[in-house]
């Protein structure tokens, strides 16, 4: 009797139906976001335009730091003359590599160099770029260099004795075919970063006009300031959400 009742109260299609509210409560327990835990570091830059004397002193010591070879600067100083004589007005525009959060150099590599990093910073996998140099197309930003292999060795003795280790990674030497047959581009100076230090860029900077920080950090004074409404940012219209920040 009981057997029927049974039966009667439970179908064979309810008795094999899959139960997941279980695996359910257990997923939503694992993946939930853990408000203790520090979020991850979302590095940014910004640069006070008012502040930028266009000294270039950003462009020589990233060229110092990185020993970035002719032909190849991360950093550079986009220089323009506004208006008409005798209203005429200089502007200054520094401009490194834009670390999108949507590059769109990243999406043309066809073997997979270029990629996002959980920290906010856009790397290129020097063993795995072939220097086809879509990337390069691709940027909105002129930000990429390609490494033809030339250097400074004959106005600078012992240019090829040391390399930094870009991206925290030692690079094999210039002689090999790493770096050279690439294509090159500003980290933030990542290996900085680890040490603790702020890009060479920043640290140097005569009008203290340079800025790093923590987005992700609401006490950092970038986040504050990108966050006051102030801040702008190059060709938004783009959509690449690029990670350097202007105020005006």
């Amino acid at each position: 009797m009981a057997k029927e009742n049974i039966n009667e109260k439970i179908s064979r299609r309810d008795f094999f139906k899959p139960n997941f509210s279980g695996a359910k409560a257990w997923a939503a327990e694992l993946f939930a976001e853990d408000e203790t835990k520090p979020k991850e570091t979302k590095w940014a830059m910004l640069i006070d335009l008012q502040k930028c004397i266009g000294c270039d002193t950003c462009t020589v010591s990233c060229k110092a730091e990185n020993r970035t070879p002719p032909g190849v600067t991360y950093n550079v100083v986009l220089k323009e003359e506004v208006g008409t004589f005798p209203n005429v007005t200089k502007v200054n525009i520094p401009r490194p590599c834009m670390q999108c959060d949507q590059p769109a150099c990243k999406q043309v590599c066809p073997v997979k160099a270029t990629y996002k990093m959980k920290n906010g910073i856009v790397a290129i996998d020097y063993n795995r770029c072939i220097g086809c140099r879509y990337c390069m197309v691709a940027c909105p930003y002129g930000a990429r260099y390609f490494d033809f292999g030339e250097n400074y060795e004959q106005e600078m003795l012992g240019y090829n004795s040391y390399q930094t280790n870009e991206y925290g990674v030692e690079k094999r030497e210039r002689k090999k075919k790493a770096p050279v047959g690439i294509v090159r581009k500003c980290h933030f100076c990542f290996h900085r970063l680890q040490r603790g230090e702020e890009p060479a860029c920043v640290e140097t900077c005569l009008g203290d006009a340079r800025y790093i920080g923590d987005l992700n950090n609401p006490d950092s004074i970038v986040s504050k300031l990108v966050h006051s409404g102030r801040a702008v940012r190059l060709k938004e219209y783009m959509a690449t959400e690029p990670r350097v920040y202007y105020l005006k």
